[in-house]
């Protein structure tokens, strides 16, 4: 038998829970992606506090370096000045030795004193100058008296080197200032690394739980639909069976690998014939089928309140009857409201309502019993309903 779509029958009742169970479905998978940019987020922030620990731990290092160098200059410095105050007092110790040993010649002192004087201040003149220059070199180039002797070199052209001098001045002057909170600023960086690590963390395993979900959410949506799928493709080969006096039907999966994305498939022969495709039969027949497809959803989960407008239009009167009859089967858990014109269909019914026009340009509800209508059935007292429940 050709296999053909189910596109045009209403599941609408039966697949009330599983579009609620889609809703949920949608609603974790939007939450997976708010999750995902979440996550992405905070890789481009873990990347940028990593670049940042870089910069800082460079500062760090090159600091070190010059406090390094400070610390061996001041060494240095210390040393120079011990040497010549060692220089000094030794000189004093010279000067006191001689003017003991030449008491006996104050003249020659006193000749000499005038001489001794300006040698004095010639010295302190020289020794100022000599300590100006030491502290500028040693401010300016971060170098010791000794370390500017060993690299000290002939002047060839004055000129060059003052030039040469200037474009040394200006690199050292775009170093910049030694950043003595490289330490602290490394601390926090650290810190942050450490927190964002850790929401990162919680991140990936909110993700894992959450995939875990909905895997979980779609088996147990397989599980219950295949089930229902079992059922009502039970119910509808009997129900099938019950309408059309014998023949078979069934309902299959296109894609049973994949339930909730598969289509349906419906294959009927009714007794008597041989069906390739559902357009081979009748209009009739083609709604007793969606009939009995309904009948099979209902069976599984009734309904407490059901209106079913014309679906008997299709119908020839036999088939109306019996389709009005098998009503009975479901008026233990559903109330039906039929809309109708059908003759057949109103017999079967507990209660009429219908539009009456007894005086021209007059419309009258009319509401009838069962037992009154029964009593009414002679040729021409029956009036004509519009509605049945």
């Amino acid at each position: 038998m050709q296999r053909v779509q189910l596109s045009t029958i209403d599941f609408s009742i039966y697949f009330a829970n599983r579009q609620s169970a889609q809703q949920a479905l949608d609603f974790h998978h939007q939450t997976q992606q708010t999750l995902t940019q979440q996550f992405q987020q905070l890789q481009q922030d873990h990347q940028l506090q990593q670049e940042q620990i870089a910069q800082k731990q460079t500062e760090l290092q090159e600091g070190t370096k010059r406090l390094e160098q400070l610390r061996v200059s001041c060494q240095e410095n210390r040393q120079e000045i011990t040497h010549w105050q060692t220089v000094h007092d030794q000189q004093d110790q010279s000067i006191w030795q001689i003017q003991s040993g030449l008491k006996a010649l104050n003249d020659a002192k006193e000749k000499f004193a005038g001489n001794m004087t300006r040698l004095d201040e010639r010295k302190a003149s020289v020794q100022q100058e000599y300590d100006t220059l030491i502290s500028r070199m040693l401010e300016q180039y971060e170098l010791t008296r000794s370390e500017a002797v060993q690299q000290a070199k002939p002047l060839e052209d004055s000129v060059q080197a003052q030039r040469d001098l200037t474009i040394i001045k200006n690199q050292v002057r775009s170093l910049g200032s030694v950043n003595l909170e490289s330490v602290e600023e490394y601390q926090a960086v650290s810190e942050r690394y450490r927190f964002l690590s850790e929401q990162m963390q919680d991140a990936a395993t909110s993700k894992q739980e959450l995939e875990q979900l909905i895997a979980d959410l779609t088996q147990e949506m397989c599980r219950l639909f295949t089930e229902s799928f079992a059922k009502i493709n039970r119910n509808f080969r009997q129900i099938f069976r019950e309408l059309f006096d014998g023949g078979d039907a069934n309902l299959l999966l296109t894609d049973p690998e994949h339930v909730l994305e598969s289509g349906i498939e419906i294959q009927v022969a009714p007794p008597g014939k041989v069906i390739k495709n559902l357009i081979s039969l009748s209009g009739g027949e083609q709604t007793f089928v969606a009939i009995a497809i309904y009948f099979a959803i209902l069976k599984l989960r009734p309904a407490p309140f059901c209106i079913l407008d014309e679906i008997d239009a299709a119908l020839d009167e036999g088939n109306v009857r019996k389709y009005a009859q098998y009503l009975s089967h479901f008026v233990d858990t559903t109330q039906f409201i039929l809309v109708t014109h059908r003759r057949s269909a109103m017999e079967e019914a507990n209660v009429l309502y219908g539009v009456t026009m007894q005086e021209d340009g007059i419309s009258k509800l009319l509401r009838m019993e069962q037992d009154t209508f029964e009593s009414l059935t002679e040729p021409g007292l029956v009036p004509h309903a519009e509605r049945q429940e």
